[in-house]
């Protein structure tokens, strides 16, 4: 985010991605919902995410879902070491596989770590996960690159985004 775009910012926006902190709710209307906590109609919510995303104050909404309790136990991180010029064309390869649930690149860390792209494959077995990447790898034109498989061994705590504590610092930085 850009000093330019925090010029965009004003109370209510800060209380509303304050709000966002904890996630939407889980409801039919969970704008509406989210509006009711800090006194906002469902329109000025959603108006104000628009210009915010428009502006990239904000870039994406994601989901974070539990695995682990929904019986996904076998979840291996694959990783690339793809020539920079062809990253963004194998990425775009990786994510037509339906059961890729993330997709992304990251700097190389060398000498010690050389790979840069990533994906995540959440499965229920890691047969099925290891055959899946095996496809995977036919399918995009990666079996010429080199890749480590990395299978979770622990969860993490797993939480979304805090927008308001870091954009507020910003602000008061400005």
């Amino acid at each position: 985010m850009t000093r330019s775009a925090l010029s965009y910012i004003d109370e209510n926006d800060l209380a509303l991605l304050g709000a966002l902190d904890d996630g939407l709710p889980i409801c039919s209307a969970p704008f509406k919902a989210l509006g009711k906590t800090i006194a906002m109609s469902e329109e000025d919510v959603l108006a104000r995410l628009v210009r915010m995303k428009e502006n990239r104050i904000i870039t994406r909404f994601g989901l974070v879902l539990h695995h682990r309790q929904l019986g996904y136990r076998a979840n291996a991180m694959v990783v690339w070491d793809i020539p920079d010029h062809l990253v963004d064309e194998c990425a775009a390869k990786i994510t037509t596989s339906d059961f890729v649930t993330l997709c992304y690149c990251r700097t190389r860390r060398l000498p010690d770590w050389k790979y840069n792209l990533y994906c995540m494959i959440h499965g229920r077995e890691r047969d099925l996960v290891e055959q899946q990447i095996e496809d995977l790898k036919s399918a995009a034109g990666l079996n010429s690159f080199d890749s480590q498989t990395l299978f979770s061994s622990r969860c993490f705590k797993q939480r979304g985004a805090r927008f308001s504590s870091g954009i507020q610092k910003m602000v008061a930085a400005e």
